[in-house]
């Protein structure tokens, strides 16, 4: 018996008020968003349309234009267990809410892996859609973020998360 092909992947681009995003998807889900000159020259993954990236660039207009506050797409992502979980938590935090990463652990039940979710944090492959810039430092403090801490400010201030 034939062992069945991996949807085939391919990525588009969407400008946004926070530079041009890439997006990558398969026929069947969305599976990264790079910020900015993060997506790699060398990747074996082809420009083209498909309906998820459709469905994720229509989306993202409408979050960046303050019509959208939660996203509605097939998500595929890679990861440990504990990182799975960790991105879960992140899609439960409402629009215009932060969470520390001392809280999100708790949450897990691991109240003392706070760096470990920073770090799974860190590894998200769908930024802004599974919202990992509304976890912040326990003193409120702005932390790393791979689009950079002016895009974590923009995205929180967009939000009402944070006061200019």
């Amino acid at each position: 018996m034939p062992t069945p092909s991996k949807p085939s992947a391919s990525y588009t681009t969407v400008a946004t008020p926070i530079g041009e995003l890439t997006l990558v998807a398969s026929e069947t889900a969305l599976t990264e968003v790079h910020f900015p000159r993060r997506f790699g020259r060398g990747s074996q993954v082809p420009r083209g349309d498909n309906a998820i990236l459709a469905r994720a660039a229509a989306q993202l207009a409408e979050y960046f234009a303050g019509n959208r506050t939660s996203f509605d797409l097939p998500l595929e992502m890679g990861g440990t267990d504990f990182e799975q979980r960790v991105w879960s938590l992140l899609r439960e935090i409402p629009f215009g809410a932060t969470l520390s990463y001392g809280d999100l652990a708790r949450r897990l039940g691991t109240p003392k892996d706070a760096r470990a979710v920073g770090a799974a944090n860190g590894k998200n492959p769908i930024p802004i859609i599974v919202p990992c810039h509304r976890v912040i430092g326990a003193n409120g403090d702005l932390t790393g973020f791979g689009g950079g801490l002016e895009t974590k400010r923009w995205l929180l201030v967009h939000e009402g998360a944070l006061l200019v």
